[in-house]
């Protein structure tokens, strides 16, 4: 996620130089055939454009309310897994009660085991919504590497339950289901009532909803139709520009028909780059500072030393990931 309110021109010009040129060329093409050669191109009315544009504009618009409905509801989604681990850690560490002193110690490494698997769901569901590719900040380009992997997990979770953890086809799934366990053998022991039990039950259906909205958002892309017909209806209306301007604006042609095409390309690359918010790009759901978050928050209920913390996400070149 971009916070910095101001955007690096170099960034922008990384993924709209190829367009921009190409239409700086062609204008330049049609006034030079036009003022040095004597070419006339079709006489097209200016009102054309301008209804073409108007057009293109309300399209666009549409297709950017759309694709930031879809990146605000992620953020809300991942706002409420905030939410819900905290409350889950309160219910593992004050719901879960021994039931004679004896057995105090195993309730405590249960409460914590129970703790540090959430923190692995949490990071493990990250790493499933994401694609497996970074963003290089020096280079600014995003280079397809297996650097999204489940190592974080790896520390919050025992040999057996990692290996088997890998194994799976749907990890973070595999993660609640462990969960559920542990709250079916605590049960069992006598450490949780019936009623607390259900509650608890009724947490992890929350995280599984939180997980199902995700993939369904993963899974389900804005309409391809709205992507294509966008760029083709900005390569139609961009590359008539200068065949419009050209009888009128004489050499002006170059740099009006420039800015205008900016404008139109900025507009798609805006709904294009915010409709999908889990490919761990710039402008995506920061999950992986609310895993950090997360993380911190719930080793503090546990009550551990702040030195165990993993340290606080800060902005990387104004760029949370």
């Amino acid at each position: 996620m971009i916070v910095n309110r101001n955007l690096k021109f170099s960034l922008i010009m990384h993924y709209m130089w190829k367009q921009l040129l190409y239409y700086l060329v062609l204008s330049s093409l049609v006034f030079v055939l036009h003022d040095f050669y004597g070419v006339y191109f079709f006489d097209i009315p200016s009102y054309t454009i301008a209804a073409l544009g108007t057009a293109l504009a309300i399209f666009l618009g549409f297709k950017n309310d759309h694709a930031y409905d879809r990146w605000w509801e992620a953020r809300k989604i991942w706002g409420l897994m905030v939410n819900y681990s905290r409350a889950w850690t309160r219910q593992v560490t004050t719901m879960i009660i021994p039931d004679s002193a004896e057995v105090q110690r195993e309730v405590e490494l249960l409460q914590t085991r129970m703790t540090y698997r959430h923190i692995a769901f949490v990071n493990a569901l990250r790493v499933f919504l994401r694609k497996r590719h970074a963003y290089n900040q020096t280079s600014q380009k995003e280079l397809y590497e297996d650097v999204n992997t489940y190592k974080d997990t790896k520390p919050l979770l025992n040999r057996e339950e990692y290996d088997d953890f890998c194994g799976k086809d749907n990890p973070p799934n595999f993660l609640l289901q462990q969960q559920g366990e542990d709250l079916k053998m605590a049960y069992q022991k006598g450490w949780l009532s019936d009623y607390r039990f259900v509650k608890m039950e009724e947490t992890l259906v929350d995280f599984n909803d939180i997980q199902g909205m995700s993939e369904r958002i993963k899974n389900t892309p804005l309409p391809r139709q709205y992507t294509f017909f966008s760029r083709v209806f900005v390569l139609i209306h961009c590359t008539l520009l200068p065949l419009v301007f050209i009888s009128d604006l004489g050499w002006k042609t170059i740099p009006v028909s420039f800015v205008v095409s900016f404008v139109f390309l900025a507009l798609d690359l805006i709904g294009e780059r915010t409709e999908d918010p889990f490919e761990n790009r710039l402008e995506d759901t920061p999950m992986s500072s609310l895993s950090v978050t997360i993380e911190r928050n719930l080793r503090e209920q546990l009550k551990e030393n702040k030195e165990h913390f993993p340290p606080k996400y800060q902005p990387e070149k104004g760029i949370v990931f």
